[in-house]
């Protein structure tokens, strides 16, 4: 049977993340429903498994099906995905292509409003804080954790798994009135972006030094890593492939890779 890719953009705020869970409504459980009269009950995989709340932009999912009318599909999906989910693009792949396991990199982006006033309107896809931010000192702090390094004070633990992972690019820009977190790494942990941004936003607010961040990532504990940034800020924007590079913002230079 051939292989599909299908990338798909959605906002989170209703899901209970991605992944199918019992009793609860998911990303994954909603495309697989609308799915499944077309491919008599495919079972979908997916670059990366977002939590409750997360929102994506570029999110990679592939299944293998019977033959499948790709146009037809595709807007079947929409109509009846819409307006949480769009499928943005529905194509035959390579017999060996596999969302998350063919995945060379993923970038995230994660947004704070950073004004004396929330913004209702913007109030489901950023994080308000109040205090001012130095965005110079967030940068020097997250600079420290560009590279490969044991993520262990930062990911949610699981037995046996890893959490060494290798950091592209991290860097802090101001839009406005809004702070843009911009990340990009091979693979990601549980909660590495979310931490990140709670450890680095702490250091804007001067709660933490800027020169306890190298010492807070070898520590390792988990406890002392300042929690996790609400989910609703964080977006999955970009999965790569192959030889493909994967895209980043203009202000991120290449000397902050």
């Amino acid at each position: 049977m051939p292989t599909y890719r299908l990338d798909l953009a959605y906002d989170g705020g209703s899901f209970h993340g991605y992944g199918i869970q019992k009793d609860q409504r998911t990303v994954q459980g909603e495309l697989e429903r609308a799915l499944r009269p077309h491919t008599a009950g495919a079972t979908t995989q997916v670059a990366g498994r977002t939590d409750r709340g997360v929102h994506a932009t570029s999110q990679v999912v592939s299944f293998t099906s019977r033959a499948l009318d790709i146009d037809y599909v595709r807007h079947s999906l929409n109509s009846q995905l819409g307006p949480e989910i769009a499928v943005r693009s529905l194509v035959e792949a390579d017999d060996d292509f596999h969302a998350r396991f063919s995945a060379t990199g993923r970038a995230y982006r994660y947004r704070v409003l950073n004004e004396q006033v929330h913004d209702p309107l913007r109030a489901a896809t950023t994080w308000h804080v109040r205090e001012p931010l130095d965005i110079d000192a967030m940068n020097e702090a997250v600079g420290h954790l560009v590279g490969e390094h044991d993520f262990a004070a930062f990911c949610r633990r699981y037995r046996d798994r890893s959490t060494v992972r290798r950091i592209e690019w991290a860097r802090w820009h101001r839009d406005t009135d809004e702070l843009h977190l911009s990340i990009g790494a091979t693979a990601f942990c549980h909660q590495l972006v979310r931490s990140i941004v709670a450890l680095t936003v702490d250091v804007g607010r001067q709660i933490v030094e800027v020169a306890d961040v190298p010492r807070i990532l070898e520590g390792r504990d988990r406890e002392i890593a300042r929690g996790v940034a609400p989910p609703h800020g964080l977006t999955l924007v970009a999965v790569s492939y192959g030889e493909e590079e994967l895209p980043r913002p203009a202000w991120v230079e290449p000397n902050h890779a």
